[in-house]
């Protein structure tokens, strides 16, 4: 198992099929005991695919089948690779698919499910995984593990009053950070034995999280770091690699004023020719200066 989790970690976001057909080659072996690789190899695939929105799709579906045919130490560690999958980006048919295992006779399985309802919607104030929450929480009311989830759930939903994400990917989904990865690999990974871990005395390592904790604020400054609000669009980010001529990189865009919150899969543009950005990126805290062609229209 030891020998899987390095394997994993080491191709992590890489999007590589053949390690992927290497997980599940692990995973075809009917085992109810002794299955910790094959638990590893689970969270393994959706860590390889993560960050990459082709590998991730065909991930989703390759779950379906893991669902459906294998023992159910393969399907308790499902939700956690879909929870990995979409870190702070609760799309409708994850937390679909999600909401139902979080129904599942087995504890241990519905327990991973409402945690990664947690880790899919983290930061987002998402009104409908609220909801979900909430009626899990009057379902399992007599069930101390399952409540005590929910709880850790409903506090990630509302993280920051919805101003701080998980999602270890920056830089207009370039760049993977590390230690964020490494943090919620080691909860997803505690939660193959909650039973002994976050249930039990070691519920500090919860704290892990705070490595992957970053705000999803775009703040616009000055050169002199004094706050300038500046109009920005913000939309739904579009792969524009490869494209000839400049080809609109954001779709279905809002305009708002600075500072503006970005989800995981939003980007934004200036919206005036007045100031220039320093940094190519548009995230987090960003500099401005003056455009010195900028000449302003004349009022008629």
């Amino acid at each position: 198992a030891v020998n899987m989790i390095l394997e994993t970690c080491a191709y992590a976001g890489s999007g590589n099929v053949l390690k992927v057909q290497e997980m599940l080659h692990h995973c075809a072996e009917h085992l109810t005991e002794n299955a910790e690789h094959q638990a590893a190899a689970v969270i393994g695939i959706g860590l390889i695919t993560m960050g990459e929105s082709v590998g991730s799709e065909m991930a989703l579906r390759t779950f379906d089948h893991l669902l459906h045919y294998c023992e159910l130490p393969i399907k308790r560690a499902v939700p956690l690779s879909l929870a990995i999958l979409h870190v702070s980006n609760p799309e409708f048919a994850v937390i679909d698919q999600l909401s139902r295992l979080s129904h599942d006779p087995d504890g241990e399985l519905s327990q991973n499910a409402i945690l990664a309802m947690g880790i899919v919607s983290a930061g987002t104030n998402n009104s409908r995984v609220a909801g979900l929450l909430r009626q899990l929480s009057e379902f399992y009311s007599k069930e101390a593990g399952h409540v005590f989830c929910v709880r850790i759930a409903q506090g990630l939903l509302h993280m920051g009053k919805g101003l701080i994400s998980l999602n270890p990917i920056h830089s207009d989904r370039m760049l993977t950070n590390g230690p964020a990865v490494g943090a919620l690999l080691t909860i997803l990974h505690s939660c193959l034995d909650l039973k002994s871990t976050l249930l039990d005395k070691s519920h500090y390592l919860l704290y892990y999280l705070t490595c992957a904790m970053n705000p999803r604020m775009l703040i616009t400054v000055n050169e002199d770091l004094s706050w300038r609000p500046v109009t920005v669009r913000v939309g739904q980010a579009v792969e524009t690699v490869g494209q000839a001529g400049k080809p609109k990189t954001i779709t279905g865009f809002q305009t708002h004023s600075t500072p503006v919150l970005l989800g995981t899969k939003e980007r934004a543009e200036l919206g005036t020719e007045e100031v220039l950005s320093v940094s190519t990126v548009l995230e987090g805290i960003v500099l401005l200066k003056d455009n010195p062609d900028y000449e302003p229209e004349e009022e008629k």
